[in-house]
């Protein structure tokens, strides 16, 4: 780690970092001349602070704070090390970090200790999922009292309307879009394909799959970090919000993930169209976990709005291939690269969450070794399905209740989620949609 910033003498300062429940990044800053100490020794801060509120609260009554005297965890790099922060107009570095206890015990309530407790269940099988994401997000001009697409950089125009894949709107803010890739590139982001989507001034990237699940979800984190500083330098907001224009389409992300055997092949793979058994037991795992899981893929009060029939949005708990409007999909292609995509998720999630809760999914349906009901031909808006929780109440009872989140999710982790959703949603329903709005603009 010392060697980035030997290479890097116009670094400045540094940052540490750590993604909290609701995937808000917390930290500190230090001087360069103190960054060796923290590479080598970590920093510290309460554990309650993994569990604050989306306004940075702490949980009422959580036994982390008062009850237990507020203790440290400690907090140590990641195997990421030093990365650059372009959005700043300092040279910076950005380290980022997760917590353990005094006696180098995980912290069981930190989310990125979640993902890599999943993935230790796939090691000891052998086995090794394979992950992308594709994230969409809006570029807005919110210096109003309404929500605006920003004007184009090329004709100064606010184009009000579904630009779906034209590549005019791509050409139109191509310099946002050239400093957003050298980003990705400075800090190994595999950023592959973007398009503009179907709402005004929306977009998606979407990340290459690699063999490292916890590489892509701090891909995915870095992503969402990077992206809203950037647009910020570019002097608009981007948001990953679920659906902050309540006319247009919401921002979804979608996973592809497939599983290696410890030779290196698809186990998803039988050489036909309609992928293996282990494909079908997956499948089976994601489905039987799903209702459970939405507290995950819609974690803010404003991700239900975003769940409407007919809105590119799955609201039946269904399967089908090469079927859009399902909640999983098996797209075409050839048979090594059978694969599930996982398309329930907003782009409000907190990516490692996220990965661990579809990963564990599956992986309780392999270790079951059930099979999923038929797969879904068609419209499956139009069908009699059973159908995800459509309120942030239900989804928090869901949570609370479904028998496989604790096969995925330690108890701590679980409990303090609760108490968390619990306190938002209490003190949500004080705010107007447009406080709301503003609220979650920027946080998720």
């Amino acid at each position: 780690m010392s060697d980035y910033l030997a290479d890097h003498p116009e670094v400045k300062s540094i940052r540490v970092a750590a993604a909290d429940l609701n995937g808000q990044a917390r930290g500190k800053r230090i001087a360069r001349r103190f960054a060796g100490k923290v590479a080598e020794e970590g920093t510290r801060f309460p554990y309650s602070v993994m569990n604050l509120d989306i306004w940075g609260e702490d949980i009422d009554d959580s036994p982390l704070v008062f009850e237990a005297g507020d203790p440290d965890g400690v907090l140590r790099p990641t195997e990421r090390g030093f990365l650059p922060m372009p959005w700043l107009p300092a040279p910076s570095a950005l380290l980022p970090i997760w917590m353990f206890h005094e006696d180098g015990r995980p912290y069981d309530g930190d989310p990125r200790q979640a993902l890599a407790h999943v993935l230790a269940r796939y090691t000891a099988r052998g086995l090794t999922p394979v992950v992308a994401t594709e994230l969409e997000f809006y570029i807005i001009d919110d210096r109003g009292p309404d929500l605006r697409v920003p004007k184009s950089p090329v004709s100064g125009k606010r184009r009000h309307q579904a630009e779906t894949l034209a590549m005019r709107q791509l050409d139109a803010f191509d310099i946002f879009f050239t400093d957003l890739y050298d980003a990705c590139e400075a800090m190994d982001i595999p950023a592959d394909t973007a398009i503009s989507e179907a709402g005004p001034g929306q977009f998606e990237i979407n990340l290459m799959h690699q063999p490292d699940a916890m590489k892509a979800a701090d891909d995915a984190w870095l992503f969402k970090v990077m992206v809203r500083g950037l647009a910020r330098k570019h002097g608009f907001a981007a948001s990953f919000m679920a659906k902050p224009y309540a006319d247009y389409s919401g921002n979804g992300l979608h996973s592809h993930f497939s599983v290696l055997d410890a030779d290196g092949r698809n186990i998803f793979d039988d050489g036909g169209a309609d992928g293996s058994v282990a494909l079908h037991h997956a499948v089976a795992g994601c489905l039987a976990a799903m209702p459970g899981s939405m507290l995950i893929f819609a974690p803010h009060a404003s991700s239900y709005d975003r769940f409407v029939a007919g809105a590119h949005a799955p609201t039946g708990i269904a399967w089908g291939y090469e079927n859009r409007t399902t909640a999983l999909r098996i797209p075409a292609g050839a048979p090594a690269a059978r694969r599930i995509e996982h398309r329930v998720a907003g782009g409000d999630i907190n990516p490692y969450l996220f990965i661990a809760a579809i990963l564990g999914a599956a992986l309780n349906g392999i270790e079951d070794a059930v099979m999923p009901p038929a797969a879904v031909a068609g419209n499956a808006y139009g069908q009699s399905l059973a159908q995800l929780p459509t309120s942030w109440g239900a989804a928090i009872d869901s949570f609370a209740t479904c028998p496989q989140i604790p096969r995925i999710f330690r108890p701590e982790l679980v409990t303090n989620l609760l108490a968390t959703k619990r306190q938002e949603r209490h003190y949500m329903a004080e705010l107007s949609p447009e406080e709301q709005t503003q609220l979650y603009l920027d946080t998720v």
